[in-house]
Protein backbone atom coordinates (compact mmCIF):
# COMPACT_ATOMS: atom_id res chain seq x y z
CA UNK A 1 0.00 0.00 0.00
CA UNK A 2 2.90 2.56 1.31
CA UNK A 3 4.64 1.76 -2.39
CA UNK A 4 1.57 2.45 -4.61
CA UNK A 5 0.38 5.60 -2.64
CA UNK A 6 4.72 6.92 -2.99
CA UNK A 7 4.51 6.60 -6.90
CA UNK A 8 1.22 7.92 -6.94
CA UNK A 9 3.35 11.02 -5.20
CA UNK A 10 5.71 11.18 -7.67
CA UNK A 11 3.54 11.17 -10.64
CA UNK A 12 1.66 13.95 -9.38
CA UNK A 13 5.11 16.11 -8.49
CA UNK A 14 6.51 15.10 -11.72
CA UNK A 15 3.77 16.14 -13.71
CA UNK A 16 3.58 19.64 -11.37
CA UNK A 17 7.60 19.93 -12.35
CA UNK A 18 6.51 19.59 -16.35
CA UNK A 19 3.24 21.90 -15.92
CA UNK A 20 5.61 24.70 -14.12
CA UNK A 21 8.42 24.12 -17.24
CA UNK A 22 5.69 24.59 -19.76
CA UNK A 23 4.53 27.98 -17.72
CA UNK A 24 7.83 29.42 -17.53
CA UNK A 25 8.08 28.20 -21.41
CA UNK A 26 5.10 30.14 -21.79
CA UNK A 27 6.24 33.66 -20.20
CA UNK A 28 9.44 33.09 -21.79
CA UNK A 29 8.50 32.80 -25.51
CA UNK A 30 5.89 36.05 -24.47
CA UNK A 31 8.37 38.65 -26.26
CA UNK A 32 9.61 36.79 -29.18
CA UNK A 33 5.97 35.99 -30.27
CA UNK A 34 5.03 39.41 -29.51
CA UNK A 35 7.95 40.56 -32.05
CA UNK A 36 7.22 38.44 -34.32
CA UNK A 37 3.47 39.08 -34.50
CA UNK A 38 4.52 42.50 -34.63
CA UNK A 39 7.02 42.33 -37.47
CA UNK A 40 4.18 40.16 -39.40
CA UNK A 41 1.59 43.58 -38.73
CA UNK A 42 4.31 45.61 -40.38
CA UNK A 43 5.22 43.62 -43.27
CA UNK A 44 1.68 42.83 -44.65
CA UNK A 45 0.92 46.76 -43.24
CA UNK A 46 -2.39 46.64 -41.48
CA UNK A 47 -2.47 50.19 -40.18
CA UNK A 48 -3.24 50.40 -44.05
CA UNK A 49 -7.21 51.03 -43.96
CA UNK A 50 -6.88 50.52 -47.75
CA UNK A 51 -5.85 46.97 -48.22
CA UNK A 52 -8.19 43.66 -49.39
CA UNK A 53 -10.40 41.79 -47.05
CA UNK A 54 -7.95 39.17 -46.69
CA UNK A 55 -5.11 41.35 -45.73
CA UNK A 56 -7.34 42.82 -42.80
CA UNK A 57 -8.40 39.30 -41.83
CA UNK A 58 -4.72 37.90 -42.03
CA UNK A 59 -4.14 40.98 -39.90
CA UNK A 60 -6.76 40.18 -37.32
CA UNK A 61 -5.11 36.64 -37.06
CA UNK A 62 -2.13 38.07 -36.62
CA UNK A 63 -3.44 40.26 -34.09
CA UNK A 64 -5.29 37.03 -32.08
CA UNK A 65 -2.33 34.72 -31.81
CA UNK A 66 -0.74 35.34 -29.03
CA UNK A 67 -3.64 35.65 -26.71
CA UNK A 68 -4.22 31.86 -28.14
CA UNK A 69 -0.75 30.78 -28.54
CA UNK A 70 0.20 31.78 -24.64
CA UNK A 71 -3.35 30.77 -23.24
CA UNK A 72 -3.12 27.42 -25.12
CA UNK A 73 0.48 26.63 -23.10
CA UNK A 74 -1.31 27.81 -19.79
CA UNK A 75 -4.33 25.00 -20.84
CA UNK A 76 -1.80 22.58 -21.74
CA UNK A 77 0.09 23.10 -18.30
CA UNK A 78 -3.78 22.70 -16.57
CA UNK A 79 -4.44 20.00 -18.25
CA UNK A 80 -1.39 17.98 -17.28
CA UNK A 81 -1.98 19.11 -13.62
CA UNK A 82 -5.69 18.09 -13.31
CA UNK A 83 -4.85 14.78 -15.88
CA UNK A 84 -2.37 13.75 -12.38
CA UNK A 85 -4.58 14.30 -10.02
CA UNK A 86 -7.38 13.22 -11.12
CA UNK A 87 -6.64 9.89 -13.20
CA UNK A 88 -3.40 9.63 -11.49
Amino acid sequence: MLQKMNKKSQIIFFAFMMAIVIIVLALGLIYSVKEAKDNARTSLDCTNTSISDYDKATCLITDISLPYFIGGLFALAGLIIGARIIFG
